[in-house]
Order: C-alpha cells, then structure tokens, then sequence
C-alpha cells in the first residue's frame, strides 16, 4: 500500500460516478444517491492519499502503459501534489453530501437537461483535475488540464437554454484553449532543451535566463489565464454563476488552485531558477487584480455573480504571496522566500474552504427561494438559521477576520511583505509596500462587501414573497456546508496543524 494506491482509488471513484450517472435519466436517484456515494469515497481516498504523501514526504512514481506505444504515462505524488490533492477531496466530499439534496430539484419531471450529461461531465471534471496533479510528464498533463477543461465546460452549459449561458460556456471554452496552448508552448520550451517531454528531464534541464522567461512568460499566462487573473479574468464571473452551485463551488473552490498549482509546479520544480523580476510581475499583477475584484465584487447584486468576482480578489493575494517569494529567493533570501510561498499555500486552503462554502450557502438560498438577487432577499436568518451559521462563517473568513482562516493566510502575506527591508533594491523596497498598502485596502473593502452581503440576505425583512416562504434546506446540503465552515474554524485556531 502506498500514498500513489490510495489516489488510484480516488480516481477510480471518480470515473465510476460519472459513468454510473449514465443510467439516471432513467433511474434519477442514481445521480442523487449512488454518483453522490462514489464522490464521497473518491473525497475521501483523495485526502488520505494527499494527506499521507504531505506528512510522510514521500515520492510515489509510477508509470503506466497507455497512451502512445514509445510514450507511457508518468505519474508522481509528492508533498506538493499531495497538499493539493487533500484540498479537492474535501471539497469533493462536502459536494457529495451536499449534492442529493441540491440535485433534488434538477430531478422533477419538469426539468429540461439530461441528468446523465451532469453526472458524466461532474465525474470526469473531478478525474481530470486529480490526473493533474498526478502528471509527472507534460504529455499527461496536458492529456488531464483539456478534459478538465472540455468536462466543465459542459457543467457551465449544462442549463443550456438561456442564451447568456451559452455565451459564458463559449467564452470558458476558448479561452481555456487558449491558456491551454501557451502552456503547451511553455512545456515546449523545456522539452526542446531537455530532450523530453517527462518532469524529470525538464528538471534536469539549465536554461539560459532568456529561455527560462520566456517559458515563465508563456506558463504564466497560460496558467493566470485559468486562474482568472486580471485581465485575463473575463471568463470567471460569466462561466461561475451559471453552472450549478456544487459545481460553481468546485470550479472556484479548487479548478483554479489547479491552475495555481501548475504555475508552482513549473516555476518552482521544472523551472527552478527563479529570477526576482518573475516574482516583481506576479506582485503587480496579484495586487491589481486583488484590488480590482474586490471593487467589481461591492458593485454586484447577484449573488453568485458577487462571489465569483470576489474569487478574482483572493487569486490576486494568492499572486502576492507567491510573487513575494519569487523576490526573495530570485534576491537570496531563501527563508523569507519560503514565508511567501507558505502564506500562498496556506491562502490556497482558506479560499478553497471559505469560497467552497460560500458557493454551497449561495446554491442553498437560490434552492430555498429561487432567488440570487440580493435586492430580493432578507430575514433569511429566520427562515433559514443554520445556513444563516454557515454563511457568516463564510463571510467572517473571507473577510480576514482574527480566530478564522481567512484571517491567518492574509496575516502571513502581510508578515512576508513586511520583510521588504532586507532587500538591497530601493526599488523594490518601494513597490512592495505600495502593493501591501493594496492588499489592507483590499481586505477592507472586502469586509464591507460582506457585511453587505450578509446584512441585506440574512437580516432584516424578506422583500420577496419566495423569501418569506423559504425554508431551511435538508441534512445533507446543511452537512456539506458544516464539513467547510467547522474546517475554517480548525485552520484558523489551530494554523500549525
């Protein structure tokens, strides 16, 4: 037995639910229930297996016989592969108990789209991230990001009748290619020089330090793209709202960590010579983009709409973190630069958790009262008093708030940007506390975006006849929803564990 088995298993999980899910137009309650079972235990082998590769620090490799005769698939799980693979299994596992009383809804006769389509797609959503984060050679990588990208872009067209939603999938859609091709071209880069496609030779790989921007360059936008980062965010607030909510949570909650998760891959392991002007362009992007979220977040009234912009916000102080680091160690500051990467990691698992959570409180109250406008809304907390519980956990993370994990994430960013004196540019001794005055801004306007936010749905009267009839939602979405808000409050007392 080993960490590699346990990621098979949750693999394997994965593919069945979505191909069990082929039989529910006919048989609905093998969406609800049976794919629902699989995502569970594809959750839980997904957190043992990360959460052993992360405490052991181990390397399991293997190699499997698939694809081209001369080319096998290459497939590692390390500390940094694993800390990933345990965030998509809890936010599998809270979908899972979550998803048969969402889906409920999606089963009455009435209801126009095929469930198969929505199980299948869920399935192989959830498959192609996990594969990611296995890929140890750019061939299964980029085999594992396209059906990650083609499987969600048929849960964002799954409610395919509205127009605007058709607009959102085609817009998800190409520009997933896009970023796709640049970083096949990044990948290029490095297997031109290394001689092949496999991670181990592009480690093994010197690159010129105009070779190694220019593959920085083209991974950067490639996987920024994906992660929503501006400008390349256009995407995001169309294609999140519109997808289902328990896919909304997984799309914001962990597709676009892969895509972190990939730009860390490249420029940290294959890479590995990082120049501090990487690090300069990722801190300037990261806080125009965390500004630039947060105000188009203030301006909105969707809800899932709000969210998905404020996603953009929190991609932006994860781009901090990590161009702070790439400053220190491209300056030789190593220790500090690894406080950079660990305030961008540990961001990493707070947004997975509050943004997830928020996400399933969103889908909660669009399936209490088939209403997302917040203008509709109010005394929610009445009507629905333990998602109402939920929810300002959500809302007091993302806000920064002490005791929570929003709060110790943000803090390790400020305690890292903090350290800009030791640096002997006056130049850059300038900018980062510039973009650290951004990032205080940022998260104090992102506060009162969501005690708006809270205050208009939650407090209050209901302004709408669907609000005042609302009712508190069944056991299992309430679950999926205290699995993520009991976890903000663990990493928040209890940051070190």
């Amino acid at each position: 037995m080993s960490p590699l088995i346990l990621a098979y298993l949750a693999l394997a999980s994965a593919l069945a639910s979505g191909v069990l899910a082929l039989g529910a137009d006919r048989y609905p309650h093998l969406l609800r229930y049976g794919s629902s079972l699989l995502l569970g235990f594809c959750g839980l082998f997904a957190i043992f297996a990360g959460g052993w590769a992360l405490i052991d620090e181990t390397h399991s490799t293997d190699q499997l016989a698939l694809g081209l005769p001369w080319l096998k698939w290459h497939l590692r799980l390390d500390p940094l592969s694993g800390f990933f693979f345990s965030i998509v299994g809890v936010l599998v596992l809270a979908v899972s108990l979550y998803a048969p009383g969402y889906l409920r809804e999606f089963t009455q006769p009435g209801h126009r789209q095929a469930l198969s389509v929505l199980g299948l797609f869920t399935g192989l959503f959830i498959f192609g991230m996990l594969l990611v984060l296995l890929a140890d050679d750019a061939f299964v990588f980029m085999i594992s990001w396209e059906l990650m990208s083609v499987s969600s872009y048929f849960l964002v067209a799954y409610q395919h009748e509205h127009a605007a939603n058709r607009r959102a999938a085609f817009l998800y859609l190409l520009m997933a290619h896009i970023g796709g091709l640049a970083i096949l071209l990044g990948f290029g880069v490095l297997a031109g020089f290394g001689g092949s496609y496999t991670f181990d030779a592009m480690r093994a790989t010197e690159l010129s330090a105009t070779w190694a921007s220019i593959a920085f360059a083209l991974a950067f936008f490639g996987f920024g793209m994906k992660a929503g980062m501006v400008p390349l965010h256009a995407w995001l607030p169309e294609a999140h709202p519109v997808a289902p909510s328990h896919i909304s949570a997984l799309m914001s909650g962990v597709m676009i960590k892969v895509a972190i998760y990939g730009l860390i891959r490249f420029t940290y392991d294959l890479v590995g010579d990082i120049q501090w002007q990487w690090g300069l362009v990722l801190l300037i992007v990261g806080a125009t983009s965390t500004l630039l979220g947060v105000l188009y977040a203030l301006l909105r009234n969707n809800l899932k709409r709000l969210l998905a912009y404020s996603s953009i916000e929190n991609i932006g102080i994860i781009f901090c973190g990590l161009g702070l680091s790439m400053i220190f160690i491209g300056t030789g500051h190593t220790v500090l630069g690894v406080l950079g990467l660990m305030a961008a990691l540990y961001h990493i698992l707070s947004h997975a958790l509050f943004k997830g959570l928020l996400f399933l409180g969103a889908g909660a109250i669009a399936h209490a009262t088939h209403e997302y406008d917040l203008n509709n809304m109010g005394g929610l907390i009445r009507r629905m008093p333990q998602t109402a519980v939920f929810f300002l956990i959500g809302c007091l993370s993302i806000s920064g708030l002490p005791a929570l994990n929003g709060f110790v994430s943000e803090w390790l960013t400020f305690q890292t940007a903090l350290q800009a004196p030791v640096l002997a540019s006056g130049v850059l001794r300038s900018i980062i506390p510039v973009a650290a005055a951004v990032l205080a801004l940022s998260a104090a306007l992102a506060a009162a975006c969501f005690v708006k936010v809270y205050g208009v749905a939650f407090l209050g009267m209901a302004r709408s006849r669907h609000v005042a009839r609302a009712r508190e939602v069944d056991i299992g979405m309430r679950a999926g929803m205290g699995l993520l808000a009991v976890l903000c409050v663990v990493f928040g007392i209890f940051p070190s564990t």
